[in-house]
């Protein structure tokens, strides 16, 4: 009886639901970020010399 009751229960499932979205959302943002890294780098590197050179 209680296997049954428990084979049949989902309460979990939206939390393990969530979990994977988030996950997702995580490997997108991580992909995106290395995708935009040399770029940002380099932009960032440009800016830091300015700054000393007007220093």
């Amino acid at each position: 009886m209680n296997l049954v009751r428990f084979l049949k229960d989902e309460s979990g499932a939206t939390a393990i639901e969530y979990g994977l979205i988030a996950a997702l959302v995580s490997v997108a943002a991580i992909a995106g970020f290395q995708a935009v890294g040399g770029s940002l780098e380099t932009l960032f590197n440009g800016i830091s010399g300015q700054l000393d050179n007007a220093l």
